[in-house]
């Protein structure tokens, strides 16, 4: 049975993250695409100029939108896994609350940053489209936005016992569910 955090969001979440899965598979795609393409030209005389510049984008925001998508399924490592054969069981709750919490006092920053830093440079356009070089910044606020918004509910899921267990496991919240369809 596979065990993520998806299997137990609700309509509107489960939607963005398949909507950030389709984004991820069509810009990688892309990618691929014009890099080849580039090379093959290359090959034969002729640049694409607007290559370079097109896949410098995509990849910011294939990145930023993986940490969303990485975060919707929790799979990011946790610091908890570190220290999980060092302390107590009772004392893995506070410390997974203390480090999400963390988690989202970072990526608050991080959206501030970048938003900052995207509004900053709007007016900037790149070389050879001319498009504003803080479209290209804005890939880590929209990106991390997302993200935190999967952390936060998958954080609610740990604490009310809704969401899959760290080790694997059915949680208890999962597990009473399963009772009363029996």
């Amino acid at each position: 049975m596979d065990h993520e955090y998806r299997d137990h969001y609700p309509a509107p979440l489960l939607m963005i993250s398949g909507v950030i899965d389709a984004c991820l598979a069509i810009g990688g795609a892309l990618i691929v695409i014009i890099v080849f393409s580039n090379a093959v030209f290359r090959g034969f005389g002729p640049d694409l100029s607007w290559s370079l510049e097109v896949s410098a984008f995509l990849m910011l925001w294939v990145t930023f939108l993986g940490a969303a998508a990485a975060s919707a399924r929790g799979v990011h490592m946790r610091v908890t896994e570190i220290f999980a054969a060092l302390i107590p069981n009772r004392a893995k709750r506070g410390l997974t609350l203390v480090l999400n919490l963390i988690v989202a006092a970072l990526m608050v920053s991080l959206i501030r940053f970048g938003a900052h830093t995207a509004i900053h440079v709007w007016h900037e356009k790149t070389t050879v489209l001319y498009w504003p070089v803080g479209l290209l910044y804005a890939s880590m606020p929209v990106g991390i936005a997302l993200a935190l918004m999967f952390h936060l509910f998958n954080t609610y899921l740990d604490f009310t016992g809704n969401g899959p267990d760290v080790q694997g496991q059915i949680s208890e919240g999962e597990e009473h569910g399963r009772e009363g369809l029996a």
